[in-house]
């Protein structure tokens, strides 16, 4: 008897069926024997091979993670400590997601006839050196009284710089717990 077209088509979505109904079924079991963690599910979720983030070499804690960890768009280290150094100036733009602190001029009451005025931009999320930039401006009021643009000494924006990072690693420490 020969085999008619019917019954070779048959046979052929038969045996696929055989071999991907059993395979579908052991994935069912697995995952009923083996929940995901919460991790596994954001992972899957997102679909990227490198998890949520990313490679790390030499990467940090699970307790240092969450320490730098805010709603902010920078790290809340530098950001604190900008502030903090920069409480006796007056502020007139703190823009916590773009990462700027623009004060208004000051002229200290030791150096009359003299004003700074200061802007920082914080440029990254982690808390490192290249992650903060501060510019200083000078001023001085010449004869007529007015205000004129002077050279403002570089030492000082770095200075600003070192004391911002010291006081963001003292927070950080005092975070962690160390």
């Amino acid at each position: 008897m020969k085999p008619t077209h019917l019954t070779i088509r048959t046979a052929c979505i038969l045996g696929a069926l055989l071999i991907v109904l059993p395979s579908c079924g052991m994935k069912a079991d697995e995952e009923q024997k083996y929940p995901k963690t919460e991790e596994d599910r954001r992972k899957d979720e997102r679909g990227k091979i490198t998890g949520d983030e990313g490679i790390s070499v030499g990467g940090a804690s699970e307790k240092e993670k969450d320490a730098g960890k805010n709603p902010l768009g920078v790290n809340s280290f530098l950001w604190r400590a900008t502030l903090d150094t920069l409480s006796f100036l007056p502020i007139t733009t703190a823009d916590p997601f773009g990462g700027t602190v623009l004060t208004e001029w000051y002229e200290a009451p030791e150096a009359p006839g003299e004003r700074f005025k200061v802007n920082v931009l914080i440029l990254d999320r982690q808390l490192r050196a290249d992650s903060l930039k501060i510019t200083t401006f000078r001023q001085t009021k010449n004869k007529a009284g007015d205000w004129a643009d002077a050279a403002a000494d570089s030492k000082l924006g770095r200075k600003l710089e070192d004391t911002v990072l010291t006081r963001a690693r003292e927070l950080r420490v005092k975070q962690l717990g160390y």
